[in-house]
């Protein structure tokens, strides 16, 4: 980690506390999980939004040890179950996510087609935790806008077998023009960029949680 980018972790953590989130940085994704045990009571119920990241960091597995009531809507036997499971993630204690991006001025940008994340991330789950790789940081809503429609939601669509124009071509229709394409793209049915979320200064102090991690991880 190169002290230009420790310089500005550390502005983006400074930025999402005054913003009443709660922020904790860790050297890389094998302290995620000692780090998260202690955000969360053993029991309680979590789940979590699809996420790349939390893959890599070893969380699934935490939340298939058996020490917590984890709602897993990968194990649901049809569409209509799946549906059910999503809904009672606005009832979870501690719903887990990544952002698409986090600005160095402390705002968490996310972006979803079916949107249960962005839902649970505005109200329902007693606390979110967002872990973030350094990568995902911005230097502000312009820059989020272009790392959705360039890196996040292609990588995502190519991912999800999604037939849009970003999953072919490795970026969004809309790139090009100015910052009020934010909400532009494709038509497809299966576009995954529906709703658009900010998170800025919050009123429920520490609800929001990031954890930044000091290397890349996922999209």
């Amino acid at each position: 980690m190169d002290e230009t980018m420790m310089n500005r972790i550390t502005k983006t953590i400074t930025s999402l506390r005054n913003n009443n989130m709660a922020a904790y940085y860790v050297e890389k994704k094998e302290d995620v999980v000692p780090l998260l045990k202690t955000l969360m009571n053993e029991g309680e119920t979590v789940t979590h939004g699809g996420s790349q990241t939390l893959k890599e960091c070893g969380i699934i597995d935490l939340l298939n040890s058996g020490a917590y009531n984890y709602v897993d809507r990968d194990k649901a036997k049809d569409r209509d179950e799946a549906e059910e499971l999503m809904r009672k993630a606005y009832f979870a204690d501690t719903y887990l996510a990544s952002a698409n991006a986090v600005t160095e001025g402390g705002l968490l940008y996310n972006v979803d087609g079916n949107s249960n994340r962005v839902s649970a991330i505005l109200y329902g789950p007693k606390q979110v935790v967002f872990i973030c790789g350094y990568n995902k940081i911005v230097r502000d809503l312009d820059e989020a806008v272009v790392r959705l429609k360039t890196v996040a939601a292609p990588k995502n669509t190519k991912r999800l077998s999604c037939e849009t124009y970003c999953a072919k071509e490795g970026e969004c229709l809309a790139m090009g023009r100015d910052a009020s394409y934010m909400c532009d793209g494709c038509k497809s049915p299966q576009r995954i960029c529906c709703n658009y979320v900010i998170s800025a200064h919050q009123r429920h102090k520490d609800r929001l949680k990031v954890i930044i991690v000091g290397e890349k991880l996922g999209y």
